[in-house]
């Protein structure tokens, strides 16, 4: 069960805090200039009141010859501390597009080393057959899908929220 049609409808302002970690049984993928950059069918997502879910791929469902480590780094209060990485796909640079929790602390241990992706800094990401619309202002890189009820934090004026 991968299609979008097999999504229900969410409201973001009934997720948790702190987050809840779950599996996802749609299909997830991320492509870039027509390269797939991470595609699967075992991926987690990530809720968290008021933020459409983030989606994180297994290690073994992406292209590291794609990823080039950054060097920014940043903590969060539940997952511990996150490593970025840069795509370079052909001549096309995606600086910090991908991260990950390296040592994923607490309940989101089972998403340590799974990427996830900004969905606004690639050409295309779905879940299962439904091309996702980005998290407006990227801070948390979630991805909206017709399923989902907002509104959405992540938009200038609602970092109060």
């Amino acid at each position: 069960m991968s299609n979008s049609e097999d999504l229900k409808e969410e409201s973001v302002w009934d997720y948790p805090r702190p987050p809840r970690l779950e599996k996802t049984k749609h299909r997830l993928r991320v492509i870039h200039r027509g390269k797939v950059i991470a595609d699967t069918k075992d991926g987690y997502r990530i809720l968290e009141t008021s933020h459409p879910p983030t989606y994180y791929f297994p290690p073994e469902s992406v292209d590291w010859s794609l990823l080039r480590e950054s060097k920014r780094k940043t903590f969060c209060e539940f997952k511990g501390v996150a490593s970025y990485y840069n795509v370079v796909v052909g001549d096309a640079f995606v600086e910090n597009g991908a991260w990950c929790y390296p040592e994923a602390t607490g309940l989101y241990k089972p998403i340590a080393g799974y990427l996830s992706f900004y969905g606004s800094k690639f050409d295309e990401a779905y879940v299962g057959n439904e091309r996702i619309i980005p998290q407006e202002g990227d801070f948390y890189g979630g991805w909206i899908t017709k399923n989902l009820k907002g509104p959405f934090k992540g938009a200038p004026g609602t970092g109060f929220w």
